[in-house]
């Protein structure tokens, strides 16, 4: 089973400050082809996570206006985490546990990476699947 040191290895997530606006995030995960924006302090700590999701229910679905609304105010703060050195099941299972997409990678508050539920194989999905349904049984 692969560990998330080996899914985020060479990556470079998208991060912003949490003044950033919503708009400016959004077109920046367009331009990368991403479905988040790891939001970071002066330190470059991680604070928070925007998803689409969020872009989708905090802002469009409130009427409030990307251009001028930011990131701090409608990101999901302190996210939770994972190490480089947890399994790929271990996320999945967070992701699936949490009812969320998108889990940030970080060591010693450092960002190492961002992993999505897309980033799995069949294999580990299939495991997952089966552990699952072992706890149903029980």
């Amino acid at each position: 089973m692969r560990q998330m040191c080996e899914i985020v290895r060479d990556q470079k997530p998208l991060t912003l400050p949490s003044g950033a606006s919503v708009k400016h995030a959004c077109q920046c995960m367009r331009e990368r082809g991403v479905g988040a924006v790891l939001v970071t302090d002066r330190e470059q700590k991680l604070i928070g996570i925007f998803t689409g999701r969020d872009a989708v229910r905090r802002v469009l679905a409130e009427g409030k206006d990307a251009t001028h609304t930011r990131l701090r105010d409608v990101m999901t703060s302190c996210p939770q985490t994972l190490a480089p050195g947890c399994s790929a099941i271990e996320a999945l299972r967070m992701m699936q546990d949490g009812r969320y997409r998108h889990v940030p990678i970080v060591e010693d508050d450092k960002i190492v990476g961002i992993v999505s539920s897309g980033d799995f194989r069949g294999l580990e999905r299939d495991r997952l699947d089966e552990e699952t349904g072992l706890w149903e049984r029980i």
